[in-house]
């Protein structure tokens, strides 16, 4: 098996605060034996308002959607009282 590896640049606006941001990705595994139009995804935190962006990306370097990363907030434990 011949291990691929793809490095995408992206450039986006924060979905928080509009800022411009960029990144670069570096892509490999198994995962790309799919081809260039599977769609994966990735965390950028922005560093003007520290929020997390939710890219969804092909490792040929679309960028499909930029989404708020709900996962980063915390919802507290029920208490037991």
């Amino acid at each position: 098996m011949i291990m691929q590896a793809l490095e995408v640049v992206l450039d986006f606006r924060c979905c928080i605060c509009r800022h411009d941001m960029g990144v670069t990705l570096k892509c490999e595994g198994k995962g790309l034996s799919s081809g260039l139009d599977t769609v994966a995804a990735v965390s950028v935190p922005c560093p003007t308002c520290n929020n997390l962006n939710l890219l969804y990306f092909t490792p040929g370097g679309t960028l499909h959607r930029v989404v708020p990363d709900r996962r980063r907030f915390d919802f507290p434990e029920p208490s037991l009282n």
